[in-house]
């Protein structure tokens, strides 16, 4: 096996309160989500249906603002959820697109990212 193919995997020490954090904030995002949901105002079973203009825009726009933040925690759950699968088959820090490890700096912000920078740059083009 040649040294450029070779996978050096972060050591299980490291790795576990990594996982330890990123259990947590699942936990977190899961009661963020349900927040959210909760402060919809078309979740209020005893909301009016017979609301004046005025009324109806502001549960429009709260509704539409509780249907963004909860697209974004849904999918800050999946990228936690995937670190965390990563972990468990022993990929963590290796970049699921190339291959290659993830910059520890990289990881150090944001330890749910699955992708190394360069492949999230090559992604948003």
């Amino acid at each position: 096996m040649s040294k450029k193919n070779e996978v050096i995997k972060f050591p299980m020490n490291l790795i576990m309160p990594i996982k330890d954090f990123l259990e947590d904030e699942m936990v977190k995002m899961k009661v963020t989500k349900k927040k959210i949901n909760q402060a919809d105002p078309f979740s209020d079973e005893s909301r009016s249906l017979n609301n004046s203009v005025e009324e109806d825009l502001d549960e429009q726009l709260g509704h539409f603002d509780a249907q963004i933040k909860s697209r974004f925690v849904d999918r800050q759950i999946i990228q936690i959820r995937k670190a965390l699968a990563r972990i468990k088959i022993g990929k963590y820090g290796i970049c699921e697109e190339c291959g290659e490890m993830i910059d520890t700096e990289r990881l150090a912000i944001k330890p749910e990212t699955t992708v190394c920078v360069k492949c999230k740059k090559e992604s948003e083009k």
